[in-house]
């Protein structure tokens, strides 16, 4: 389930039964796959945090702490929400699946394990889970303001940026819980449009959110808005003439991004932002991007 250059998967397997801790340890390590062991939930939360698998067999009854509980915990984990959760339990009845999969859940197979299978639908979760993951990265990497909420309207992910700019309007995590979530969950009831706005209310610093997408999870993307601060694209588009989407592309390019970069920001091709930059040029009276991004500059940083 790895190539010799990539690094080991780390599966944590939690179950109180010694002969399915020894199948699944030996069909993990046969695949290559490093393995390691909880005999209840709360171990498991333990071993999580400090080691930080890629994923997790879960079984769902065991003494202390059972697995649905301990994936809900998971989930409510900031920093282990996004590891898969594939759980594996002799309850085989339909509410007891939903339940697992409601408690946050990517699969569900029952006892007894074929190693096969389960190392098959390992390998899926395991693909999905890197992509996710590098797909967030590369937004970490972009400086968005982006979020994603659930429908109870907690954030279940953020950027860093987003993170800084909470922090900025003194948005805690008790704001977030008493105030934030309650203005999301009203207004998603109300099914907002995509790019529809909700203006944060409660804060001294004023914020907004802007529905980008909803996602195949059932979260919603979003961004953050800083309203004290003025657009810059905005700005660049009312000094210099541009439209909307010319402004968005000169505004990444003073920021130092990359053709390629500034079009995945902005979910368009490289070959559009050439467009789009060959249209800019002559507005400006340039002849190359680097001019082009100094024009830009000098405007964004006369109206700090």
């Amino acid at each position: 389930m790895n190539s010799n250059n990539a690094p080991t998967d780390i599966a944590l397997v939690v179950d109180d039964s010694p002969d399915t801790l020894s199948l699944i340890n030996d069909a993990l390590e046969a695949a290559g796959i490093d393995v390691l062991v909880a005999l209840e939930g709360r171990q498991a939360l333990s071993i999580a945090k400090r080691m930080r698998p890629d994923i997790i067999l879960m079984d769902g009854v065991m003494p202390h702490m059972d697995g649905f509980e301990a994936c809900r915990a998971l989930k409510a984990d900031p920093e282990l929400q996004s590891i898969p959760v594939i759980f594996m339990t002799g309850l085989a009845d339909t509410n007891d699946v939903i339940k697992g999969l409601e408690a946050g859940g990517v699969d569900y197979l029952t006892k007894p394990i074929n190693p096969n299978e389960l190392l098959a639908r390992m390998k899926v979760h395991l693909d999905n889970a890197r992509l996710a993951n590098s797909a967030r990265s590369a937004l970490d990497s972009l400086g968005q303001h982006l979020l994603t909420v659930s429908d109870d309207g907690h954030i279940r992910w953020a950027t860093p940026q987003t993170h800084a700019l909470l922090a900025r309007a003194r948005a805690d995590e008790a704001w977030q819980h008493k105030h934030l979530a309650p203005q999301i969950r009203y207004w998603l009831d109300h099914t907002p449009q995509v790019e529809e706005q909700l203006s944060l209310e409660g804060l001294d610093y004023p914020l907004a959110l802007k529905l980008i997408s909803h996602e195949g999870n059932g979260e919603k993307l979003m961004k953050l808005l800083d309203l004290q601060r003025t657009d810059g694209a905005a700005m660049l588009r009312e000094k210099l003439d541009l439209t909307e989407r010319e402004s968005q592309v000169l505004f990444w390019i003073a920021n130092g991004k990359t053709n390629r970069e500034a079009a995945e920001i902005l979910e368009m091709s490289p070959r559009t932002v050439n467009k789009h930059l060959e249209q800019i040029f002559p507005k400006l009276g340039v002849e190359n991007r680097t001019a082009a991004a100094g024009v830009a500059l000098r405007i964004l940083v006369a109206n700090q």
